[in-house]
């Protein structure tokens, strides 16, 4: 049967690597990038580790527990083993795709699972910045083989190309991570998040107990912050009760202008992010992209983040926000009071970050991405479904059926 250009409506698989019982970056990616191919009038299914019991978003389906494993200075959730082979084996020939979209196929996991059971058009996405992986160094070898079965390569960022091409061999197309932005623009001003010029407030989003996060960076820029600015205020969310910890045993008396949120909603970070006056992204490391920073752009907020060369490219250079050294605490806090000290200038750089997120409006970002579909359907010989590959059999698994698309 020939399958039908991107023009037509398509059935496409996709393949997220990690569990969505601790989403991140990635599964969020996945989650949007699914409702944006789905509002396009396309079928999605997407499979990724969840417990049966977990509450997942529209067209995942759960492939079942995952396991923690330390990756990339974060821990990663991964299902890998006999019983996620047959649960991808069944979704696999149920799905009847027309495209499979696989998302760090050489991490061990479902898309290395995937990839190795399907055949037909295949496009894979990779999200890993690292300047050296000694598991991606003794993984090539093994991983290369499988990887020339697919078609088209997509990497979020240059520091992604860059890693899939130190570490991996050969290229890929730079599409970056996209952002509904018109969710973050007409979030809703939250009066207890709000800023006053006498006590502006400041955000901070991520893992609290992930070193590379920078939530210690920030920390120690705070007490120079209230030096300068007395009622300056700053709203962390994020979880890790560890992370929490430290922080305010390195706050001490300084905790009082420090309120600890937990983990929030999509809604209410959407309606921090355009409540505050800055939002700090104080990362050391690891960063492929930085979606937060977007939808804090879109949000019309300005943001500060350390130079970190995905931050710096989503920042424009500095244009559309404010780099420091990374790492440097006193240079953060110096930032943070010129900005918050002129609300002028704050709102110049705020207005250019607004512009510069719609280059990142997943309107933009699934038409590229449709594109390369296009191009790789285009290009076969025999525009097949993915099916099963005989030369790659996995087990079988006898659970019941697996659902979810639409």
């Amino acid at each position: 049967m020939m399958t039908p250009l991107p023009t037509h409506s398509l059935r496409i698989g996709i393949v997220c690597p990690y569990s969505f019982d601790a989403p991140g970056g990635v599964q969020f990616h996945v989650r949007d990038l699914a409702r944006a191919l789905s509002a396009a009038g396309h079928y999605v299914s997407v499979l990724a580790p969840a417990d049966e019991d977990t509450e997942l978003p529209e067209h995942v389906v759960a492939a079942g527990r995952a396991i923690s494993v330390r990756y990339n200075g974060s821990v990663a959730r991964l299902a890998f083993g006999p019983r996620a082979s047959g649960r991808v084996r069944r979704w696999l020939r149920e799905g009847r795709f027309d495209i499979l979209h696989l998302h760090e196929p050489a991490t061990p996991s479902l898309s290395m699972l995937a990839l190795w059971a399907a055949q037909g058009p295949i496009v894979a996405t990779f999200h890993t910045s690292l300047v050296r992986s000694r598991a991606l160094h003794f993984a090539s070898p093994l991983v290369r083989p499988s990887l020339e079965k697919i078609d088209a390569r997509i990497a979020v960022s240059e520091d992604a190309r860059r890693t899939l091409i130190d570490h991996l061999g050969g290229d890929a197309v730079v599409i970056p991570n996209g952002v509904f932005v018109d969710e973050f623009r007409t979030a809703n001003r939250q009066p207890h998040w709000e800023g006053t010029a006498q006590r502006p407030t400041v955000a901070f989003l991520g893992r609290l107990d992930e070193p590379r996060k920078g939530l210690p960076v920030l920390t120690a820029a705070i007490p120079q912050v209230l030096k300068a600015i007395p009622g300056a205020r700053f709203l962390i969310a994020g979880r890790g009760d560890e992370g929490e910890a430290q922080a305010k045993a390195t706050l001490g008396e300084h905790a009082a202008a420090v309120e600890f949120l937990g983990g929030i909603s999509d809604q209410e970070k959407a309606d921090l992010l355009t409540s505050v006056d800055a939002y700090v992204a104080p990362q050391t490391g690891g960063e492929s992209f930085g979606i937060v920073l977007v939808e804090a752009l879109a949000a019309g907020t300005l943001v500060v983040a350390s130079d970190l060369p995905a931050f710096e490219r989503v920042l424009d250079g500095g244009q559309s926000g404010v780099l420091f050294p990374n790492g440097d605490s006193e240079s953060l806090a110096a930032t943070l009071i010129k900005q918050l000290s002129d609300r002028s200038l704050r709102d110049q750089i705020a207005g250019r970050g607004v512009v510069r997120a719609e280059k990142f409006d997943w309107s933009q970002v699934t038409g590229q991405i449709l594109n390369v579909y296009d191009t790789v359907l285009a290009g076969a010989a025999a525009l097949q479904t993915v099916e099963l590959d005989p030369a790659h059999p996995l087990p079988e698994d006898n659970g019941e059926t697996v659902g979810g698309g639409r």
